[in-house]
């Protein structure tokens, strides 16, 4: 038997935790299918970054999915180790025996669920809580009730869902906005509901389908939620979950929260996940795309050159990226003047100038920014007098 003593040390030593679904709602997006041997080492990834809790994956599933799991249960992570159950006594025998030591029971709170999934009634869902949890407890787990589309359950069935649970020996509960339809504020109120009548811990597992996933998750953290549901680059179901990187930045940086995550990896993660899941990094994807730390418009690249929080809210190297000051259209002299200073290339305002309006003039030709390189023929031409590198459609605009 398992001791869930175990786990709640692993849990005690954050104010705010991650669960990290990444192997489990992360795979579940349509399309992506992680190899076993992906699955362990994005488990070993998420543990070496300090992610306290992993949710990985779908014991009752079988074949491939038991072993991976039953595998990573072995390896002597520091994080704990969760799998995902419906709210009966065979799936969480699966669980058990995985090996993991912790399980989330999942059942639908929404009467939308109850009458037209389940075709049962609240209480039949009230019962099958207690029957689940009492069954996980008598096997030493920690244990999570998810309240699926508890987004849309009815505020009063919310909460006693949730104390249904508490008092069957739950943990903590699992917020699901399963169909992403809530607003920050909506979510506040919901979660500090939960949370001053009843008094268990709760997580926010959030969807993304109207682009609020993060910040309904730090709104539910504002009102008192302590632990956190994400996956890597925000992977999931439909448009995806609250993304990990996101969270923890947010928390660190808005709400003051350090979750104790290592950010200086989160790139290589994202990389490795990215790679496993057939997926691309978008460029302007928050936190580590390629354009966070890139500038090129003329008033913020002179901004950073003169004091790097004018436009960085943090610093590239703290989430394993660098800073990229880009040639383009949009460049102004200083750009021009720094760039070529970096390539041991020193000139004044009026060739600046002159340089900048044949930068600006071949980016619109060629309909992209510029090489550094490109950078310095362009330069060359100009003080060697060559005419043919002004493109037709030349600009006039000098600053």
């Amino acid at each position: 038997m398992k001791d869930k003593g175990n786990v709640l040390a692993k849990l005690a030593g954050s104010k705010l935790n991650i669960c990290d679904t990444t192997l489990r709602d992360g795979e579940q997006a349509a399309g992506i299918v992680f190899a076993n041997l992906e699955k362990v080492r994005i488990a070993k990834l998420l543990d070496e970054i300090g992610v306290q809790q992993l949710e990985v994956g779908i014991p009752a599933m079988g074949g491939d999915e038991k072993t991976a799991i039953k595998r990573i249960a072995h390896l002597g992570l520091n994080a704990s180790i969760l799998g995902w159950n419906r709210a009966n006594k065979e799936d969480i025998a699966h669980s058990i025996d995985c090996d993991v030591d912790s399980v989330a029971i999942s059942m639908s709170a929404s009467d939308i669920h109850i009458e037209h999934k389940l075709m049962k009634d609240r209480q039949w869902v009230l019962d099958k809580i207690v029957e689940s949890v009492e069954y996980a407890k008598a096997h030493g787990m920690y244990i999570s009730v998810n309240g699926e589309d508890m987004s849309r359950a009815d505020p009063e069935f919310m909460v006693q869902f949730c104390q249904t649970a508490k008092e069957a020996g739950a943990d903590r509960v699992r917020y699901c906005d399963t169909l992403g339809i809530m607003t920050p504020s909506g979510t506040y109120a919901a979660i500090k509901n939960i949370v001053d009548k009843v008094g268990i811990p709760v997580e926010m597992h959030t969807h993304n389908d109207f682009g609020m996933a993060t910040a309904n998750a730090i709104s539910g953290v504002q009102a008192g939620a302590t632990f956190l549901s994400t996956t890597v680059m925000g992977i999931g179901e439909r448009t995806g979950n609250s993304p990990l990187e996101e969270v923890v930045m947010a928390a660190k940086h808005l709400l003051s929260i350090d979750t104790g995550i290592e950010t200086k990896r989160f790139r290589e993660v994202t990389e490795y996940v990215a790679r496993a899941s057939g997926r691309e990094i978008p460029a302007w994807k928050p936190i580590v795309g390629s354009n966070c730390f890139a500038h090129e418009a003329g008033i913020h690249t002179d901004g950073v050159m003169k004091f790097l929080s004018n436009y960085e809210p943090y610093s590239p190297e703290e989430v394993g990226m660098s800073r990229k000051i880009i040639v383009g259209k949009h460049s102004g002299r200083s750009t021009i003047k720094q760039t070529l200073l970096a390539k041991g290339i020193e000139i004044d305002d009026a060739t600046a100038t002159a340089v900048l309006e044949i930068v600006r003039a071949t980016s619109v030709s060629l309909k992209r920014s510029l090489s550094e390189n490109e950078l310095v023929y362009i330069y060359q031409d100009y003080k060697d007098g060559v005419k043919d590198t002004l493109p037709n459609n030349r600009s006039t605009t000098h600053e």
